[in-house]
């Protein structure tokens, strides 16, 4: 992997958590289409490289801190979601991964495009 290459990666890794502390966001929003734009990955590597910096949770783990700090992370919620979460992301990649490039990215795009008119426009 050529240095430019890791600065990119870099970069990504930043601004997606950056993003992710700031406004809750990050993982599928910033990282996938920046590993298709800038790397030129297809929908499902980049949808499953991102998936794998889950793995490793130590930044996002400072940015829960934070929050719990000021009284704004809910435990009990959190712990629920997380449960359901590895059994939809188990169901959504095996589904992922018999869809060919061109309709999952259309499926990434309309999610994308749906949160934001939802958050553009709605209350």
């Amino acid at each position: 992997m050529d240095i430019s290459t890791v600065l990119i990666l870099l970069g990504i890794g930043i601004l997606a958590g950056a993003l992710s502390g700031l406004a809750g966001i990050g993982g599928g929003i910033i990282i996938v289409p920046a590993l298709l734009m800038l790397l030129g990955l297809t929908q499902h590597q980049a949808q499953g490289t991102s998936l794998a910096t889950m793995l490793i949770p130590i930044g996002v783990f400072l940015s829960v801190i934070n929050y719990h700090k000021g009284g704004n992370v809910n435990i009990s919620f959190a712990i629920l979601i997380a449960v359901g979460f590895i059994g939809g992301s188990f169901l959504g990649s095996s589904l992922a991964l018999k869809l060919d490039q061109q309709m999952l990215r259309r499926i990434f795009g309309l999610i994308l495009a749906v949160i934001s008119i939802k958050y553009l426009f709605g209350k």
